[in-house]
């Protein structure tokens, strides 16, 4: 009997550790707003950004996996960046200064989102143009099933 107790606790103490070895590797992806933004624009495709001053951009703010997006504004002339601000709660714009980690020439754009920018601090800024995201595309309609013929 004392053998049968021993088995049934091994057994159980076992069944017990293999789950929680396969719960620690079940974790949810990491998600931000940046990265959800990032998929969109992967997934759609973006129109080219026209010379003008947008107030429809998305500004986001990179550390590590945390992220922060700020409504905005950007001025763009072929196809780069000359100025971006975020937007404050009283609707007047603020410019984004940074002290940056290399020499910022041409922060260009490519489908919609701009060149990162990075500062002495390891944050990285982007622009995203989320009104150049193309529309989605039109699923395909689906026959119907012979079951459900008369």
């Amino acid at each position: 009997m004392r053998k049968s107790i021993l088995a049934a606790l091994l057994i159980t103490g076992m069944g017990w550790t293999g789950m929680r070895a396969q719960d620690s590797g079940t974790k949810a992806p990491e998600t931000n707003c940046y990265l959800k933004w990032a998929q969109k624009f992967e997934d759609r495709g973006a129109n080219d950004v026209e010379d003008g001053t947008y107030t429809d951009v998305i500004i986001t703010f990179r550390n590590g996996s945390a992220a922060n997006c700020y409504n905005g504004k950007a001025e763009v002339k072929n196809n780069i960046v000359l100025a971006m601000y975020i937007k404050l709660e009283d609707g007047s714009y603020e410019q984004v200064k940074r002290k940056w980690k290399y020499d910022v020439k041409d922060v260009t754009i490519q489908n919609g989102i701009s060149k990162t920018l990075i500062t002495i601090d390891d944050e990285l800024i982007n622009v995203l143009f989320i009104k150049k995201i193309k529309p989605k595309k039109k699923g395909y309609e689906k026959a119907p099933d012979p079951s459900d013929l008369n």
